[in-house]
């Protein structure tokens, strides 16, 4: 599995034209599901949204993560960070999930996120979704769970 995530001071998705999902201060996590990605991907996957240390301490450095600074989490699908685009000018989705697997651990991630942050917000899978944000710093990592 594989995330996008970017510190915001706020993100909000939208889906034929109502809100679905919105957060202040914290990280919107855009979600892509790989073939062969299975339950312990995402466990690790959830561990490092949760804490992976992208906030600014006192001093200022990328020192607290996520649970420290009482951040939103809002989690987003998105097939084509699945997406290989090494070769060519068109992406290739052959190592993306196929969907059906891909919506339950997408289903999986946000179940245990809710379980394990009480502020989880999502878009939809496979719908057709506006993505606002203000990204804060800017800071952006993509995070790997193999």
């Amino acid at each position: 599995m594989k995330a996008l995530i970017q510190r915001v001071r706020h993100a909000s998705v939208t889906v034929d034209g109502r809100e679905a999902g919105a957060i202040d201060h914290g990280l919107l996590a855009l979600i892509g599901v790989e073939k062969g990605d299975d339950e312990p991907q995402v466990e690790r996957l959830l561990h490092k949204l949760l804490h992976y240390r992208v906030f600014g301490d006192a001093d200022g450095k990328m020192n607290r993560n996520l649970q420290q600074v009482d951040g939103g989490l809002l989690l987003v699908s998105q097939f084509t960070l699945a997406a290989d685009t090494r070769k060519g000018l068109r992406p290739s989705f052959s190592s993306a999930a196929p969907p059906a697997e891909g919506e339950r651990l997408f289903a999986l991630l946000v179940a245990r996120a809710r379980a394990a942050w009480p502020r989880v917000a999502t878009g939809e899978f496979g719908a057709d979704m506006q993505v606002a944000l203000v990204n804060d710093g800017p800071v952006t990592f993509l995070l790997e769970s193999h």
